[in-house]
């Protein structure tokens, strides 16, 4: 059912799934032992159903089918663990380094948008 929709609305899915997973794990600072999945399913219901435009193009068919809604499980929790393993770029790193070496802390990060995270923080240290 998931394969059926048009690729825009594929798209904005995946966008809506990276921008919310990547807002809340900012949140709880990237900490993982703070994950908490239905905290974020509750987070993720609340985005679809008042913020995202694709989901209000869905029919109720759809909205209502469980084969959908494994479907879109499947695909969140691909787009999560890209999200995940995608490393920083060199260009992150260096900036981090000359962040943490300014500030002298030291931050740890495993991904891309973790880094995003970690230097944003970083820039707002005094």
């Amino acid at each position: 059912m998931y394969n059926t929709l048009p690729t825009s609305v594929k798209s904005n899915i995946t966008r809506s799934v990276t921008k919310v997973f990547e807002r809340y794990m900012a949140g709880i600072e990237w900490k993982e032992e703070l994950y908490n999945i239905d905290e974020f399913l509750k987070i993720w219901r609340k985005y679809i159903t008042q913020d995202s435009k694709w989901y209000k193009e869905l029919s109720d068919e759809v909205k209502t089918s469980n084969e959908f809604h494994e479907e879109l499980a499947q695909k969140m929790n691909q787009i999560i663990t890209k999200i995940l393993h995608e490393p920083p770029t060199n260009e992150q790193k260096e900036r981090i380094m000359v962040l943490q070496k300014s500030k002298d802390v030291n931050i740890d990060y495993s991904c891309k948008a973790e880094a995003a995270f970690v230097e944003s923080k970083l820039k707002q240290l005094n």
